[in-house]
């Protein structure tokens, strides 16, 4: 293994999503690929009543130089993957800025409020539009879909870590997760995370 590379150093990667979606496993086992190629990473969670299905955020740093601050400064992402797409929206807000990549989920999970018929949800083509001109490269992701057809829906933040990897900024392979996952899975849960792993990648493979 040569030296590692990120296009920028820090290299500021957000997770995001709503409590029950995984975020915080996302981000460990991001972080742990990342670690395994030799880089530093500091991590900063960020929970709003994550147990009621409340925003979650995780603000990864990623270093070949070694620690920097575990939060992220507003306007200073480099990649957003988003669970849940307006979660996407809100988090640009704050930390994106022209050349943000982004990856989202396209499947809501609706607040208490939207389902109570208090709040409206945005359209996905609205969200779309959104995303759109807050970012220079977008990828809506069917990862709900797919983690279905895995049997199991929490496989979406696998998806969306697969998707991440296949843009190739960062260097991660297949190999890279399973040396990962290997650490805690066996049998055929550590198969349908490495199947949920590889249709992410499949879905930004360049």
């Amino acid at each position: 293994m040569g030296t590692p590379q990120l296009p920028r150093d820090p290299y500021n990667i957000i997770i995001t999503g709503v409590g029950g979606q995984g975020n915080v496993m996302a981000s460990r086992v991001l972080s742990g690929m990342l670690v395994n190629r030799g880089l530093t990473v500091t991590i900063g969670e960020t929970f709003g009543a994550s147990q009621r299905g409340g925003s979650v955020m995780s603000h990864i740093r990623v270093s070949v130089q070694g620690t920097w601050s575990p939060q992220i400064p507003k306007g200073k992402a480099d990649v957003v993957v988003a669970l849940e797409p307006a979660e996407a929206v809100r988090v640009l807000a704050a930390y994106g800025h022209p050349g943000v990549i982004v990856l989202s989920n396209t499947r809501p999970v609706y607040p208490v409020g939207v389902i109570t018929g208090e709040l409206n949800y945005p359209s996905l083509d609205e969200i779309r539009t959104s995303l759109e001109g807050l970012s220079a490269r977008l990828w809506l992701i069917d990862a709900t879909d797919a983690a279905v057809r895995l049997g199991n829906p929490i496989l979406a933040n696998i998806v969306m870590i697969g998707a991440l990897a296949g843009l190739g900024d960062l260097d991660l392979t297949p190999e890279d997760f399973r040396a990962v996952m290997e650490q805690t899975l066996s049998g055929d849960k550590l198969d349908a995370n490495l199947k949920a792993f590889a249709s992410g990648t499949d879905a930004t493979r360049a």
